[in-house]
Parts: structure tokens; C-alpha cells; sequence
């Protein structure tokens, strides 16, 4: 029998002292953790640095923010080396909202601030009720009676002067409320096991997303019309709205897809052991799963989406961007259409900045 002796603890490595202050330790750790790592940092930190510099110069040092009405004088001084932000006082009315009669347009501004505070109720656990619904289907329908009128004393505007952030709003609210459901049925349609529904869904999806949305936006507005019954027209706008929750239904089922084959086959049996039917079984036990698992990926296709209704500008809708390129049509202003741009940048940044940040606070709040 072997004795047991005690031997003494190998000597341990001396730790390194880390620095007190926390900026210092953390800038020690992430940009100049090596001597490549810090030469790299100093580089782009330098490029950061003129960039910031070169902009504040342009952007606020030198820029012109307010003119005399409809005189571009002041603006043309600077060009080159200022910015003309006084456009953007100049023509919002018109990068907003469009052709939209000039004394009516508090009713698309208003319609806008109806979207904002349906999609923040939206976005709080605690209205997550079936009122919500109903709340949906309500401000909808105000938003149209405000848009359209005819009713209440307000004048009647057809969709033709309808333009700017409303329409953007209109396309990417119905084509993602309508869209997602869609998705859901043909993510479903894709796994069932019914042949014919199998196939007529996997035809869909695939012929979808075989072309880009131009051609479904031009099939939509060109060859629409011609399915229709004689002396039966839809509105260019509703055309448009149809093509995008099509195209947005069949990226989100593959979304989706992912997210139902995600769920462990457990689940399924468990739920069926309960003797779940198959949409309880799926309306409970699944899909919340599954679309927990997806959570990012639909974020970043509904963020596309936002940004896609741009593209309507090709069958003559006047969209956000279509609005901010026609106002710098205006010759005294044609100069500054950089100014337009980072105008409308920054509201759709805003809208996509803040989809992004709820989608990881709904990841932090399911635990993954």
C-alpha cells in the first residue's frame, strides 16, 4: 500500500495587475491588445476622426439653415463647402406628404402620428390583449376616413395625390400585417401532409421568390387590371399593396419554415398528447415557439420590407423617396439634393433603428 504524502501546490503564474480605470483596461483589451491590433485602431480611428471633422465642418459649421422664402442665394455662397439645411424647412411639406392638398395635410400628419402610437401600444406586453386587435382594425380604418374623406366634412382625395411618409407607412404596415398571416398558412402548407396543399405552397414560395418585386409591381399595375371584370378598376396604390403582401407572404413562410423546423419533435407529440387539435396544437404549443427561434431574421426581412417600398417609384407612386426626388426637381434647389437625402435617411433610420432594437429586447425578454 502506497503512502500519501502531501506535496506542495505547484507554484502558480503571478496574475498581470489590471489597470484601475475601466476605459483604459477596455482599450487595452479591445484595440490595443497587439501591436498589429493597435496600429489597425490608431489607422481607423484617425480615418473616423477626419470623417467626424470634414462632416461637422460641412454639416454644422458652415451650413446655412434658414433662407428667405424660395431664395437659394445664401445657399449657393456656401456651396461646396456647407451644407443648405434650409431646404429642408423649405420643401418638407412636399417631401412628407406629397401632393396632398396644401391646406389638408394635417390630415396626413396626423394619420402619421396614428402609426407611431399604434406601433409603440403594439410593442408593449401589456396591451397584448384581444383588444389590441380590435384597436388595430379602428385606427385603420380612422387612418383611411382621414386620408380618403369624403365623410365627416372632410373634402374627398383620391389616391393619385396621396405621397411621402403616409403612403411608406400604408405599404409597410398592411404589406407586414397581411404578409405575416400569409406567411404563417404557407409555412404550414409547406409541412403538411397533404400533397396538393404541399405542392400549391412550395409553388407559391418558389415562384415568388424566382423573381424580383419590380416584376411583380409591374405585373401587379399593368396586368392586374386585365383579370378584372369590364368597368371594374382598382386603385394603382391597392395594386402596388397587393404585389408587396405577396412578395413579403412568401419570405416570411421561409422565415417562419425555419422556426417550425427548429421546434423539437417532442413538442409535436406532447401537444398531441393532449389531444390538441391541429391548429390549437400549433396556435399554442408551436408557433410561439417557433417564432421565438426566428426572431431575427423576421426583424431583418420586416426592416427590408420598410425599406423595399421604395421601389414602388417604379410604377409612379409617390413613396417617401419619390416625394424628396421630385422636390429638388425645383431648379433654385437642384444644387442640394444631398441635403434631401440624408433627410430621408434619417427618418427611415429612425423607423429601422427602432424595429431593431425592440427585436433584441424581445430576445433578451424570451431567455435566448
Amino acid at each position: 500500500m502506497t503512502a500519501i504524502t502531501d506535496s506542495p501546490d505547484a507554484p502558480r503564474a503571478a496574475r498581470r495587475p489590471q489597470m484601475g480605470n475601466p476605459v483604459l483596461r477596455w482599450l487595452r483589451t479591445n484595440l490595443f491588445s497587439s501591436i498589429p491590433n493597435g496600429i489597425l485602431s490608431v489607422v481607423l480611428l484617425a480615418i473616423l476622426a477626419k470623417g467626424i471633422f470634414s462632416f461637422v465642418q460641412w454639416g454644422i459649421a458652415n451650413a446655412v439653415w434658414l433662407t428667405p422664402a424660395n431664395d437659394s442665394s445664401a445657399c449657393r455662397a456656401v456651396r461646396g463647402f456647407g451644407a443648405c439645411w434650409a431646404i429642408i424647412p423649405e420643401k418638407y411639406r412636399f417631401i412628407l406628404f406629397g401632393t396632398y392638398p396644401f391646406d389638408e395635410q394635417w390630415r396626413p400628419a396626423l394619420s402619421v402620428v396614428l402609426f407611431i402610437a399604434l406601433f409603440y401600444l403594439s410593442s408593449r406586453r401589456a396591451f397584448w390583449r384581444r383588444e389590441l386587435v380590435y384597436l388595430w382594425i379602428g385606427v385603420l380604418a380612422l387612418i383611411s376616413v382621414l386620408m380618403w374623406g369624403g365623410v365627416f366634412g372632410l373634402s374627398f382625395v383620391s389616391q393619385d395625390r396621396w405621397g411621402g411618409l403616409p403612403v411608406t407607412l400604408i405599404l409597410a404596415t398592411f404589406g407586414l400585417a397581411f404578409g405575416f398571416p400569409l406567411g404563417i398558412l404557407v409555412a404550414l402548407g409547406r409541412r403538411s401532409k397533404l400533397p396538393a396543399i404541399r405542392s400549391l405552397s412550395v409553388l407559391y414560395v418558389e415562384l415568388i421568390r424566382g423573381v424580383p418585386l419590380v416584376s411583380l409591381l409591374f405585373m401587379a399595375s399593368v396586368m392586374f387590371p386585365l383579370f378584372m371584370p369590364s368597368g371594374f378598376n382598382i386603385d394603382k396604390l391597392l395594386r402596388a399593396q397587393i404585389a408587396i403582401i405577396l412578395f413579403a407572404g412568401a419570405y416570411l413562410a421561409e422565415v417562419i419554415r425555419g422556426g417550425l423546423q427548429a421546434v423539437p419533435r417532442g413538442q409535436y407529440e406532447a401537444a398531441e398528447a393532449l389531444g390538441l387539435s391541429y391548429w390549437r396544437k400549433h396556435r399554442l404549443i408551436v408557433l410561439p415557439q417557433a417564432i421565438r427561434h426566428v426572431i431575427p431574421p423576421l426583424v431583418n426581412t420586416f426592416i427590408a420590407f420598410f425599406k423595399d417600398t421604395s421601389l414602388v417609384l417604379i410604377i409612379g407612386i409617390f413613396d417617401l423617396l419619390t416625394t424628396a426626388k421630385t422636390a429638388i426637381i425645383d431648379p433654385a434647389w437642384q444644387q442640394f439634393s444631398v441635403e434631401v437625402y440624408i433627410f430621408v435617411a434619417a427618418i427611415y433610420f429612425v423607423f429601422c433603428f427602432a424595429m431593431s432594437r425592440y427585436s433584441r429586447g424581445l430576445e433578451a425578454a424570451s431567455g435566448r
